[in-house]
């Protein structure tokens, strides 16, 4: 019989070449990228009205007479500074004034989303402002309302709803409970000068930086080393 021979592979040196039977890593096919989030403002709609839901006052038992300022995003807080600070303080000529010319006693500062920010900065304001002010801050989510209109030309309209977070704070010249949630007392001038006596201390500790030497030369050169100073005296 005649012998059978198997082809074999050779390399360029003439040596017979090995199989490569090792399989390579499959790479995973990549995840889908998911859509970008809507943006109606970018989407040919413009927003035409925005509502808040009505939701009770969160202090309950106060007086009908209670100031309410409610603040926007698009407020300017020199504005309702000035309407609030006449009504509290009993200027003249301002309506809802008491006769006495003592003011108001009470103040409530209320904003949502955006405008949250800005209400606390009217309250610190109205704080520093009057003096002697017993805060209360109560916290909560309303549902807004938004309309919204396309650009494009056409009468298809979209409407959101949005939950977004509440702020209310509440300003008294009158004591609160002091065990209320969210109170706070007012801030007098002696707890400020108590601080500032705890501190004195740690400053009058320090030691006081006695005279350069050689300072008395009134030749001597000064010769700066990087970022250092040395005095040298006369030779």
């Amino acid at each position: 019989m005649c012998p059978v021979y198997q082809s074999q592979a050779y390399n360029n040196a003439g040596q017979p070449g090995g199989v490569n039977n090792v399989s390579r890593p499959v790479k995973p096919a990549p995840l889908p990228v998911p859509p970008p989030a809507l943006k109606l403002g970018q989407e040919g709609f413009k927003k035409v009205c925005r509502t808040e839901e009505d939701s009770p006052c969160p202090f309950p038992g106060l007086s009908s007479g209670v100031l309410e300022m409610r603040v926007k995003e698009g407020s300017k807080i020199r504005n309702l500074m000035g309407f609030a600070m006449a009504r509290m303080q009993g200027e003249k000529g301002v309506s809802g004034v008491n006769s006495s010319g003592g003011g108001l006693r009470q103040v409530v500062f209320t904003g949502s989303g955006r405008a949250v920010t800005k209400t606390i900065t009217c309250a610190e304001i109205m704080k520093r402002k009057v003096g002697c002010l017993h805060q209360l801050t109560k916290l909560r989510y309303k549902v807004v309302k938004e309309v919204w209109e396309s650009t494009e030309g056409g009468t298809s309209e979209m409407t959101v709803h949005r939950t977004v977070p509440s702020i209310s704070i509440l300003l008294s010249k009158d004591p609160l409970d002091p065990q209320e949630p969210g109170y706070q007392p007012p801030e007098t001038l002696s707890a400020l000068w108590e601080e500032r006596e705890g501190t004195e201390p740690a400053t009058a500790s320090k030691r006081s930086l006695g005279p350069l030497q050689y300072t008395s030369f009134p030749d001597c050169k000064r010769v700066c080393l990087g970022e250092g100073a040395s005095v040298l005296p006369p030779h």
